[in-house]
């Protein structure tokens, strides 16, 4: 069983930065794809981000140039910069398209 737990989120105003982590048990970070979704209250999830084993990232239009995924050790990291009121969610870390972290909150304020 893979275990995620995410952490960083938070409020903060537009235009803002907050860096998200999530870390992996095992060696699931550095061999398995890992990404980032993201759930908006009445909205279903979409994806933002994802990092392959090879080091290959791909981003949700939405996000280019704002957001940078990356792999830190045993945890993967999203920094987001220039944040907007749109990207207020509850943001997901994912394992291999199967195992689901807990969740965290980032609010953006206008």
């Amino acid at each position: 069983q893979v275990h995620l737990a995410e952490s960083g989120g938070g409020l903060v105003q537009t235009g803002g930065s907050l860096r998200l982590s999530c870390v992996g048990s095992g060696s699931v970070v550095s061999t398995t794809t890992m990404a980032w979704y993201r759930q908006a209250p009445g909205k279903q999830r979409e994806f933002v981000a994802r990092i392959r084993s090879s080091g290959t990232t791909s981003y949700a239009d939405s996000v280019k140039g704002r957001f940078t995924i990356s792999r830190d050790g045993v945890k993967v990291v999203l920094q987001m910069n220039s944040l907007k009121p749109e990207d207020t969610a509850v943001h997901y870390c994912n394992s291999g398209g199967t195992f689901w972290g807990q969740g965290t909150q980032v609010t953006v304020s206008s």
